[in-house]
């Protein structure tokens, strides 16, 4: 089942129904209006949306329309919760590596994990606003869930469990920002802007087979100014499936339904070549965000040759299935800078 929420003048938009191909799609408005509505009550809502996800896709379903993903907000457009892990081990010796940094043990067996905002989330479309260009624009490409309730101390394997729906994200990271902040031993505030979510979340049998062991095993294209930068799979290296980030989170409290819960960015090893003088690593699969980019040149040539993002820059992050169909449609964004116009004026609901 695939489920996204349309833009309507309001902070949480209506909840729609999107056909497997992401051609069609439905209001649920005689189910649902909106998704956290259906994450509260998922076994009874639930099914009833497949059953007008399954007309949809048999060309049954009465008054469907063209899916753009133009009027999508976020899955959730505010939830209750927002963490990002940071499940990709390799990320952090490449960054690590770079700046001639040790990776602590406990890396290995706990999960790194952050608490984001989660009262502003951008749908696919939106623009990445951001105060000045010196702040070192990333783009993060991830793969999250959203999860049903769980209980404090929820083991990983009842943690897959409650798994609702999975979609894609875009974790900016002001880069040049975050020294300052880790510094103060409090964590990321200003350096973590808005997140962008994919146009439409889905149900994890939607992956067939690639969906296996708690870990999506596809791979995420990243594309750059038009030219794809990154190929990395989501599954291969893994270090911490998502049953493993969410019992992490549970380990001192519930976790709610609506809670959405990242990979981190997602990363591939190298591949070393040649011998002796000769020796190197390549990434053949590209990078996921332009840290870990700079990270690789710093170790191959001493130093970092490629820049962060500027106005006007684009990113484009999508996840294709075997048959070549895209599965959450794509994140699409452009860099613009700070205007002071509101997103939604005082009367807004």
């Amino acid at each position: 089942m695939k489920l996204a929420t349309y833009k309507d003048g309001s902070r949480d938009g209506q909840l729609v129904v999107v056909s497997r191909d992401l051609s069609q799609a439905v209001y649920a408005s005689n189910i649902a209006n909106r998704l956290q509505q259906v994450l509260d009550d998922w076994n009874y809502l639930s099914p009833q949306l497949h059953d007008l996800y399954d007309s949809l896709n048999n060309g049954r379903a009465r008054h469907a329309f063209p899916f753009d993903p133009q009027q999508c907000m976020a899955p959730l457009p505010r939830a209750f919760q927002w963490v990002d892990g940071s499940a990709y081990i390799n990320h952090v010796e490449l960054v690590r590596k770079a700046r001639g940094a040790e990776v602590p043990e406990s890396f290995y067996t706990d999960p790194l994990m952050y608490q984001g905002g989660s009262d502003d989330l951008q749908g696919p479309c939106d623009p990445i606003v951001c105060a000045s260009e010196a702040f070192g624009i990333d783009f993060e490409a991830e793969v999250a869930v959203i999860t049903g309730d769980l209980p404090m101390g929820c083991p990983a394997d009842r943690a897959l469990d409650g798994i609702r729906l999975m979609t894609l994200v875009n974790d900016v990271s002001l880069r040049h920002l975050i020294p300052e902040e880790l510094a103060k031993g409090f964590g990321f505030v200003q350096s973590k802007p808005a997140t962008a979510f994919s146009p439409v979340a889905v149900t994890p049998d939607e992956l067939g087979t690639a969906w296996f062991k708690g870990r999506v095993h596809l791979p995420l294209a990243s594309t750059w100014n038009g030219r794809k930068v990154g190929q990395c799979d989501a599954g291969e290296d893994m270090t911490f499936h998502f049953g493993q980030l969410i019992a992490h989170l549970c380990k001192t409290r519930n976790v709610r339904a609506g809670s959405i819960v990242g990979s981190g960015t997602v990363s591939n090893k190298g591949v070393t070549k040649g011998t002796g003088v000769k020796e190197h690593t390549e990434w053949p699969k590209g990078y996921s965000c332009i840290a870990e980019k700079r990270a690789m040149e710093t170790i191959q040539d001493g130093q970092a040759s490629t820049a962060f993002m500027q106005y006007g820059d684009t990113i484009r992050i999508e996840m294709k299935g075997a048959d070549g169909q895209s599965i959450f449609g794509a994140i699409e964004q452009e860099v613009v800078p700070l205007t002071l116009q509101p997103r939604y004026s005082k009367e807004a609901g």
